[in-house]
């Protein structure tokens, strides 16, 4: 017996139930035939098109707004005025203290700013001018000359192990692992641009074993064996404490042994890392020059974190007797974000000249001191340079005795809110 036959209900129009014009904008299966006939529609606009970036090329230019101004120079007393402006909205305005004119600087711009941060890029490397946001970038990329130019080259990456409540570099209890090709890569850099004298610092790498001194000493060798003319200052940090590591970065062949101590003694437990302490640091000042006799050892202070004269007094004197360091810089503690410390003072120029000439009378070989002054600064680097090249020719000078800087490099000291 054969099954009957089931009729199939007819579909309904699928387009019976769509809104009235629905199937004239319906799109075409692929098996339908496009009309040639329909026309294609034309802007009616005859305005040409314009690109956004047309008309920002032809406006002005950054250098047009932060260029040089003709303005008549502030009166000595105007100079060293402390101006307050009241700020917030009304019921809650508090008075803050405006930056003073010796502080400010202009905004880095022109060829070979663009040149020298397109070849750190290019290698990879990372520096401290940028990452701790120095006030003093302008002045030392943004010459006519790029071989007269410095860079503070920042190894290890740029993620710091600690959180010092002064520095704006990033931190975290774990950074990425180190770029073994970065000393390579470094030492290429350098070699290309020529410099005479160069700067190397680095993050805390507390999560490894020797803190990174073996990549550091690396580093260094490597710079060397390039460039062995080139002077090589390591600005490194304490190594938790570990004077082999110091030790093994001091014999790597560099020339100057830098490492800061920040502040005085007392309120290093609130600027620094609860891991750093000022006799560790005097620890390490003192292995490095114990480790190489001939190396200069330099270190840095910070002022208007709310030192006194004593304390100041105390540090220059352990720094000096105990650890027998031969060059000090003094710089103005600026502010980089609101999660860091306050200014507790702006200090004046006059002030820097004074610790300038004391720590002179005390026998430091130099002391750079001013409000722009940082531990690494192309002026500061030139007297250094200076030294070193006398001491290879032979001349005897001053190993930690006292010494007058223009007996040494024909240079004047750094006069009031000088940034040597």
């Amino acid at each position: 017996m054969t099954e009957p036959v089931r009729l199939l209900r007819p579909l309904p129009r699928l387009l019976s139930s769509r809104p009235a014009g629905y199937a004239s904008q319906a799109r075409r299966s692929f098996a339908t035939a496009v009309s040639e006939s329909q026309p294609k529609k034309r802007s009616t606009s005859s305005r040409p098109t314009t690109v956004f970036t047309d008309k920002l090329n032809a406006g002005p230019s950054l250098a047009d707004f932060v260029g040089p101004q003709q303005e008549e120079p502030l009166s000595q007393s105007e100079a060293l005025e402390l101006r307050t402006a009241s700020v917030g909205p009304p019921g809650k305005k508090k008075e803050i203290t405006r930056l003073p004119e010796w502080l400010k600087q202009p905004i880095p711009v022109g060829d070979n700013f663009k040149k020298i941060k397109q070849d750190l890029r290019g290698l990879n490397l990372h520096t401290v001018c940028e990452e701790a946001r120095c006030p003093n970038i302008s002045d030392c990329w943004g010459g006519s000359d790029k071989s007269a130019a410095t860079a503070t080259i920042m190894l290890m990456g740029d993620t710091c192990t600690r959180g010092c409540r002064f520095c704006s570099v990033k931190t975290s209890k774990a950074p990425p692992p180190l770029d073994p090709h970065e000393p390579e890569h470094t030492a290429e850099a350098l070699s290309r641009w020529g410099l005479g004298y160069v700067v190397l610092t680095s993050v805390d790498r507390d999560d490894l074993l020797d803190g990174g001194a073996y990549h550091f000493a690396t580093t260094i060798s490597k710079i060397k064996a390039k460039a062995p003319d080139m002077l090589v200052e390591a600005l490194t940090g304490d190594y938790a404490g570990d004077t082999a590591c110091v030790s093994k970065v001091a014999l790597s062949g560099l020339d100057v042994y830098a490492h800061n101590v920040e502040t005085v003694e007392a309120l290093t437990p609130q600027v620094r890392d609860r891991r750093a302490t000022f006799n560790q640091s005097l620890s390490v000042l003192k292995a490095a020059k114990e480790a190489n006799p001939d190396l200069i050892t330099k270190t840095s202070m910070m002022l208007g974190l709310g030192e006194t004269e004593d304390q100041m007094w105390q540090a220059l004197r352990r720094l000096r007797e105990e650890a027998n360091v031969d060059v000090i810089t003094f710089g103005q503690y600026m502010r980089p974000t609101k999660r860091h410390m306050k200014v507790k003072e702006y200090v004046t120029p006059a002030v820097f000249s004074m610790w300038q000439q004391r720590a002179l009378d005390m026998g430091f070989l130099y002391c750079a001191s001013g409000p722009l002054v940082r531990s690494s600064y192309k002026a500061g680097e030139a007297f250094i340079e200076n030294v070193l090249k006398k001491r290879r020719a032979g001349i005897n000078v001053g190993s930690g005795g006292k010494l007058n800087p223009r007996a040494v490099s024909g240079e004047t000291k750094p006069t009031q809110g000088a940034t040597a």
